[in-house]
């Protein structure tokens, strides 16, 4: 684990040291009205082999009187008794220029006290947005990664089996219309990481890639282009030479810690004022040994002669040879890593030092603790 951290930090050092890496804008943002929607819809699974909701669930047992009652069949909600049916939630993501006939990944959850959606099948759910238009319908056989069977009492049970799928379940039925040309004058590109500095860039590298003063950025996010007249029939193309402008990025010095793995990722640029750091080690150990004393002669026998239980305990205190005594100055992240590996400081020892060297002020650089 030591030397995948040391090896991180290092690369990260050699990264900034090196030339300056530019990347496409697309691969930082997007442009405003690219966004997915969500689709819930209610629906029944049938063919379950008694392993759906019981007969406690009222609504379990309504659906399925009405579902029955579209095919002309009167039957009564409390009549329902059957354990093969089961009410659920079906769920998914309409993309941005989806059209009438795409298909759609659909992800199925329990509703009630099923055990096991293996083997049903969705009845056709129609899936509404958050305006409460349709906008797709849902039907298909369940794809379920898991199982659970129980008998007397005994259960085996693998991932959720109340959780399944069902890819390309769903059919659009109704698109969704998106102008992000603002009525065909002008496109906004959005930093998926706002900062002022970037957006600066990011306006600057457009201007001079297309040779036109058409983008100035608006705030830390958001950067305005301006569609010049004789590339608005033609939007796709000009937004495609758009995506395709490199930049180069300003990046935000962060340590992010795990304290769950041990694991520390830094870039290299982020610096230490000048700080000493001593790290040391006490260990006190208490160890109990039991043993047993008992008669010599199994002839010497009394009320008062019995086996006896004794315990002896022992402190051993472990005190490390030498003290690790490490001097910082106007140093990286990965130098004083580096410089603690020297001392043979373990991983754990090193995210405490880091958050030290936080909060005496040293470390400047945004510390997130996972």
């Amino acid at each position: 684990m030591m030397r995948a951290l040391i090896f991180a930090l290092l690369c990260a050092a050699a990264g900034v040291a090196g030339a300056a890496e530019t990347i496409r804008i697309k691969d930082i943002g997007k442009i405003a009205g690219w966004r997915d929607n969500a689709l819930t819809g209610y629906g029944l699974v049938t063919g379950l082999a008694g392993t759906g909701d019981s007969a406690r669930n009222k609504a379990t047992r309504q659906s399925i009187a009405n579902m029955l009652s579209r095919f002309d069949m009167t039957v009564v909600a409390d009549d329902v008794q059957s354990r093969n049916a089961a009410a659920v939630m079906v769920t998914a993501s309409l993309s941005p220029f989806a059209r009438p006939g795409d298909a759609l990944d659909v992800t199925v959850t329990s509703m009630g006290d099923a055990r096991s959606l293996v083997g049903g099948t969705l009845i056709l759910a129609p899936l509404k947005a958050a305006n409460g238009q349709v906008y797709a319908l849902a039907q298909g056989p369940l794809s379920v990664g898991g199982y659970k069977y129980d008998l007397n009492g005994n259960v085996v049970q693998k991932n959720h089996p109340t959780v399944a799928s069902i890819p390309g379940g769903a059919t659009v039925e109704l698109g969704v219309a998106n102008d992000v040309s603002n009525g065909g004058q002008s496109v906004t590109f959005v930093l998926s990481d706002p900062d002022y500095t970037t957006a600066s860039r990011v306006a600057a590298a457009i201007n001079g890639a297309l040779g036109q003063n058409l983008a100035l950025a608006q705030d830390a996010s958001g950067i305005e282009i301006r569609i010049p007249e004789g590339r608005r029939a033609r939007l796709t193309d000009f937004l495609m030479a758009v995506e395709n402008v490199s930049v180069e990025p300003d990046r935000r010095a962060k340590v992010v810690i795990n304290e769950r793995t041990g694991t520390v990722v830094s870039g290299g640029d982020v610096r230490i004022s000048k700080v000493a750091v001593s790290q040391g080690d006490l260990k006190v150990t208490i160890v109990t040994d039991n043993s047993v004393s008992q008669p010599l002669l199994v002839s010497q026998t009394g009320p008062d002669v019995r086996t006896m239980r004794v315990a002896n305990s022992r402190v051993d205190v472990t005190e490390q040879g030498e003290t690790g005594f490490v001097a910082a100055s106007n140093n990286t992240v990965a130098d004083l890593v580096q410089s603690l590996t020297r001392v043979k400081t373990n991983t754990r020892d090193i995210i405490s030092i880091l958050r030290a060297v936080k909060a005496a002020g040293a470390l400047h650089a945004e510390l997130i603790v996972q």
